[in-house]
């Protein structure tokens, strides 16, 4: 997955918490918060935490998302350290319980 396309499905889904974001998808919207936090902070606080807040349900939303592509429920998010190990690992393979895997996007 682009990063443009990334950042458009996390928007896109931003209170979808159904389904599963691959590796990838995960990633680049961690690294376009990050990249949005960062010129935030340059222009103050007030809009440092508005951009938090503005990013803050689709993170979780597609964090749970990745916790879905790897099998596993979307509660894990709540711990930290084994929910950092789970994000590192590979996809499941095929359809799992939280429904098929998201299609290759070529965009």
């Amino acid at each position: 997955m682009q990063f443009f396309a990334a950042i458009q499905a996390g928007f896109r889904n931003f209170a979808n918490f159904k389904g599963r974001a691959s590796r990838p998808d995960y990633w680049w919207w961690v690294l376009f918060s990050a990249l949005a936090q960062a010129a935030a902070s340059g222009f103050g606080d007030a809009l440092s935490n508005l951009v938090s807040v503005a990013l803050l349900l689709p993170s979780i939303a597609v964090a749970v998302r990745r916790m879905h592509d790897s099998d596993r429920s979307g509660w894990w998010i709540l711990f930290p350290i084994v929910n950092l190990v789970f994000l590192l690992q590979r996809s499941s393979a095929g359809e799992n319980r939280f429904g098929p895997p998201p299609p290759p996007r070529l965009t």
